[in-house]
């Protein structure tokens, strides 16, 4: 208990050649409670400061080999002890003393005892330079926990940078919303899973012979129109874009977040998007393009994750639910939406929608009853 109390108040290392001098001071301080230790020449001491790493030296300057001065300047230039408080002990008075007390400071002293040491002014200067000690290991500290916390916050700012890089890549195929709640930990909601979805799927017609025609300036002009105009209204009813492909686009409702109405909201979004398109036909009707918008929409459960390889993932959805859209898609015309039977029932009264009759399809065994959309009611 004795050791830890005097370590509290500070440890000492006394340096001279003079073995009596060195126990004189050692026992003169540890009779105030300090810890302390002895060396007998510089080599000595720096491996002894290097073992106990004390809080003050107090060295005598006339040392055989290394004196006090060049022991002085060695701490100095070591960033471990730069700062370590150095009483140097003269035995020197008036000019003399004078000269040796310059050398002292311009070698890295801190304060100086004139022999024969007087026990009062030992006493005071050890507990200042204590004091300065203390101070400097605290803001050595400090330094040190702001180190580490500006290491930290480089590492969280790189964790910020990497989750915007995964938020950006996100947003190419869901809406915002579902792209913050993946991101803030939402993860599991990519993995395998069945759920009933509302599926669309956006074709353009005329765009092969548009394309056979067309400098591939102006097919990626078109693309870059369609895809625009459809992306904003996809964000906007907050549909899932499962992929494009040149001019054909599957989007999915319901999933990976559920929604209210999702039928609703994927009929409603195929009507904008043919008004929205209308502009952008005339456009190219007016240079001798003739391309228009086909919609196929179909509901019921799918089977729905990320697939792909460690390079590139998409989020998809397979099964008969997104074939069927497309092939809806595939009957109609430019300008037109087709939707199965169980999206018809899903909207109920809310949109005009006219029976256009049963579909043999490709991929279904049997017909498929097909509506097209009118207006919103």
């Amino acid at each position: 208990m004795a050791s830890i109390v005097a370590a509290r108040r500070g440890r000492i290392l006394v340096v001279d050649d003079q073995r009596a001098n060195v126990e004189m001071l050692a026992e003169l301080l540890r009779s105030r409670g300090y810890l302390v230790d002895g060396a007998y020449d510089g080599e000595s001491a720096l491996a002894k400061i290097a073992e106990m790493k004390p809080d003050l030296v107090i060295s005598d300057i006339r040392m055989p080999g290394m004196d006090g001065y060049e022991l002085t300047q060695r701490l100095r230039g070591e960033p471990a002890t730069e700062l370590l408080p150095v009483v140097l002990v003269t035995s020197l008075e008036d000019r003399d003393g004078h000269d040796e007390r310059v050398k002292g400071i311009e070698s890295g002293a801190d304060d100086f005892l004139t022999k024969p040491v007087r026990y009062a002014e030992l006493f005071a200067r050890v507990r200042s330079l204590l004091r300065v000690k203390v101070l400097q290991d605290e803001v050595r500290r400090q330094a040190t926990e702001l180190r580490e916390w500006n290491e930290r916050l480089e590492e969280r700012v790189k964790e910020q940078v990497a989750a915007i890089e995964r938020l950006a890549k996100m947003k190419r195929f869901f809406s915002p919303p579902v792209a913050d709640a993946i991101i803030a930990g939402g993860v599991d909601m990519l993995e395998p899973h069945r759920r009933e979805i509302t599926a669309v799927f956006l074709d353009l017609r005329g765009f092969t012979a548009f394309t056979d025609r067309a400098d591939p300036d102006e097919v990626m002009d078109l693309l870059s129109d369609y895809h625009e105009t459809m992306g904003n209204l996809v964000e906007r009813y907050g549909g899932t874009l499962e992929h494009f492909a040149g001019d054909g686009v599957m989007i999915f409702f319901n999933d990976p977040i559920p929604v209210e109405q999702p039928a609703h909201k994927a009929v409603r979004m195929a009507i904008d998007l043919l008004h929205a398109f209308d502009p952008i036909a005339r456009t190219w009707k007016s240079r001798g393009h003739e391309v228009a918008l086909g919609v196929g929409i179909a509901q019921g459960e799918a089977t729905l994750g990320v697939i792909g390889f460690e390079q590139r993932w998409e989020y998809s959805a397979i099964g008969a639910v997104p074939n069927l859209a497309a092939r809806l898609c595939g009957q109609a015309k430019g300008g037109e939406i087709l939707v199965d039977s169980a999206t018809c029932s899903a909207v109920g009264d809310a949109v005009d929608l006219e029976p256009v009759g049963s579909m043999s399809l490709r991929g279904f065994t049997q017909p498929i009853k097909a509506f097209r959309v009118g207006r919103v009611k």
